[in-house]
């Protein structure tokens, strides 16, 4: 395992991408964090420095204090909503489109891998686009739901009255099975996983490159600072992902021309 950012591990990366047979990708909230969206776990600057998780996101206290979520949420949905995708969106996008990745599984709910322009995104963790009325069982569309949150309110069904939820993945909540179904048979084909912006600590999303690992495959992992999978990579290098991504993404191409 190397962590050394240097041009010899961008071309062993680079290498590693161009050779696969089915190369993936998992992304974290910190292929997100150049976009100006906030990640959880970072020391002094995550979400989770100061705020409960269990207080603010988990479904049980949304069922109790659903207003409390909602003061939680807003700003980071404001946020969210005026993000573009940033250099490592774009490479994700770009090694897409040339064929040398496929599927995209993502623990982020803020659609920015779709607004770069990939395809066969995973949101594991579920997505802002829609929202589930949680006495009826109505599906809305995000824009309704959002326009409340906006105006400061808890957004209400427009058949029954009842509370609203985001279809995000709260704390205590069932992960969408379908989505991770796929997440986990594109895990079994790959072979090569490249993690990105991940510490790897959330299973089950963090253990599906176990799945690719013990069936022979490789790990590339690209984040600033260590993860749960560092001493398993046949490749780490540590570095922001807005630049070492699109760096790689050079190198796949450039030589692939």
């Amino acid at each position: 395992m190397s962590n050394v950012h240097q041009p010899d591990d961008l071309k062993r990366a680079a290498n590693l991408i161009r050779h696969a047979r089915y190369a993936i990708a998992l992304t974290g909230a910190g292929i997100s964090v150049p976009s100006g969206i906030p990640d959880f776990r970072s020391p002094h600057s995550g979400l989770w420095e100061r705020y409960d998780p269990m207080e603010v996101a988990s479904l049980a206290s949304f069922r109790r204090h659903p207003e409390r979520f909602y003061d939680w949420i807003r700003p980071l949905l404001e946020t969210t909503r005026n993000a573009r995708p940033n250099p490592a969106h774009e490479a994700l996008a770009r090694l897409q489109a040339a064929g040398y990745l496929h599927e995209i599984i993502t623990q982020n709910i803020d659609g920015l891998h779709e607004a770069a322009g990939s395809h066969d995104v995973l949101p594991v963790h579920g997505h802002t686009r829609t929202g589930t009325c949680q006495q009826c069982g109505r599906s809305v569309e995000g824009d309704l739901l959002w326009r409340a949150v906006e105006a400061g309110e808890v957004p209400r069904c427009p058949t029954c009255g009842g509370v609203l939820k985001p279809d995000v993945i709260l704390f205590g909540e069932i992960l969408p099975m379908d989505i991770f179904e796929r997440a986990r048979q594109a895990a079994e084909r790959a072979d090569l996983v490249l993690v990105a912006g991940s510490s790897l600590e959330v299973a089950p999303a963090a253990d599906l490159p176990l799945i690719t690992l013990n069936r022979s495959g490789s790990l590339l992992i690209v984040n600033l600072g260590p993860t749960a999978l560092d001493w398993y990579a046949t490749l780490k290098i540590e570095g922001d992902v807005a630049d070492v991504l699109p760096r790689i993404a050079d190198l796949v191409l450039d030589d692939a021309a």
